[in-house]
């Protein structure tokens, strides 16, 4: 959920409005995949009948999820992240270079924010939600930092080569779950059984309580997210530092491509998106499978359909960034990271047992409600915020760490 973030002296003309729109979106259209794992437990993010048997509605409003948001959303998110990478190293070089001054380079500047949104991601983790990316971003952000100059052509296929071998490699190894679903082991089921129970006893715990667990039993859980997630995350990361460097964002590619794009990605993305959903509602969504449809099998659709959706939106950006709808988006984008966190501090806060107690009492298809408050929140507060101050709060206490120094807020 990376925002774009400059040296302290940009002005909001040296942003590209495409990036923020699109981010503005993303930022809104991931709590349509989070808001599971915040109604909880996180088992009920693998199947609507988890922890109770759910109703039609549910199950409608899962697969509709499954089809439409489901990893393309993160997709998205990763494909931004590459890209502001970037363009935050050739904002704070331009800044030296313009300074005339021997200034911390772009590279050096981008390591440190890095080492910071870390250590965020971690305390995220820690005091709020056990599904935090942020450390999974900062990891895999360095190992980008590294690679962001490989040759464009090589860093494409390296990247889609990479990403597609990390899932079917997967894929083969889990294929045992998904040709026989019905015939689980009964152990595995109990273990499964267990580790429910454990989260749903922890998603009940006070707050301070919850920390305490966290800490003495699962501290480095955001290490393990990482190490199981860096072969979809890191390869997307590199597309997305590849469509920077190809213009896509800012006038690089004519229509014609982006409307190719648009139509290849749906074209492949949703029949498998739509095949799988077929699978896992008349499979029964089997616990032990879902795994393996949501990390590995759907990861080419989630590219296909990531990609389509972000060209569908920067070719929807000069219509959208001059209409109401669209200027809160892009606001809601520029305070993407701060959006994120709230988020989760509000629907931890309906569902926890420090807050409201609702937690693995919702039914997907109730938990919809809550998305479209928060939707409504985010748009209505992020305009409003940035008419009196230069970023969002977080952005803000992001750059200062980043920078070493207070930098002014207020405008």
């Amino acid at each position: 959920m990376a925002q774009t973030l400059g040296p302290a002296d940009l002005t909001a003309t040296d942003r590209i409005v495409t990036l923020d729109l699109i981010r503005g979106v993303a930022v809104l259209g991931i709590l349509l995949v989070n808001i599971a794992g915040f109604a909880g437990p996180p088992a009920a993010t693998l199947s609507p009948d988890m922890p109770a048997p759910g109703s039609w509605a549910d199950h409608a409003a899962y697969v509709a999820v499954f089809v439409l948001a489901e990893g393309k959303l993160r997709a998205l998110f990763s494909l931004l992240f590459g890209a502001s990478l970037c363009l935050f190293v050739e904002r704070v070089d331009a800044r030296e270079r313009l300074a005339g001054l021997r200034l911390p380079s772009g590279e050096e500047m981008q390591l440190r924010r890095l080492g910071w949104l870390l250590l965020l991601g971690w305390l995220h983790y820690i005091l709020l939600w056990w599904g935090d990316i942020l450390f999974t971003y900062a990891a895999c952000g360095v190992l980008a930092l590294m690679l962001r100059r490989v040759p464009l052509r090589a860093l494409w296929i390296g990247a889609v080569v990479f990403f597609l071998l990390w899932h079917m490699g997967n894929l083969a190894a889990g294929w045992p779950l998904l040709h026989a679903p019905t015939a689980v082991d009964a152990a595995e089921l109990t273990r499964h059984a267990q580790q429910m129970a454990r989260d749903i006893a922890q998603g009940q715990m006070g707050f301070w309580t919850l920390i305490g667990d966290k800490l003495a039993h699962s501290a480095l859980f955001p290490l393990v997210m990482w190490l199981s997630s860096i072969g979809e995350t890191l390869p997307l990361m590199l597309i997305g530092v590849a469509l920077y460097r190809g213009g896509f964002f800012d006038g690089g590619w004519s229509r014609r491509a982006l409307w190719v794009s648009v139509g290849g990605g749906m074209a492949l993305g949703l029949p498998m998106a739509l095949g799988l959903a077929w699978w896992i509602w008349a499979q029964g969504f089997p616990v032990l499978s879902m795994p393996v449809v949501l990390a590995y099998a759907a990861g080419p659709e989630h590219l296909a359909m990531a990609l389509a959706y972000a060209a569908a939106l920067v070719l929807a950006t000069p219509a959208l960034a001059h209409s109401p709808i669209g200027a809160r988006l892009i606001a809601a984008g520029r305070m993407a990271f701060s959006n994120y966190i709230a988020t989760t501090v509000c629907m931890c806060a309906c569902f926890y047992g420090w807050g409201l107690g609702l937690f693995g009492r919702v039914g997907p298809a109730a938990q919809m409600g809550f998305v479209a408050g928060m939707w409504a929140l985010m748009l209505a507060w992020s305009a409003p915020w940035l008419r009196h101050f230069r970023m969002g709060p977080l952005e803000w206490l992001w750059r200062c760490l980043t920078e070493g120094r207070r930098l002014p807020f207020r405008r």
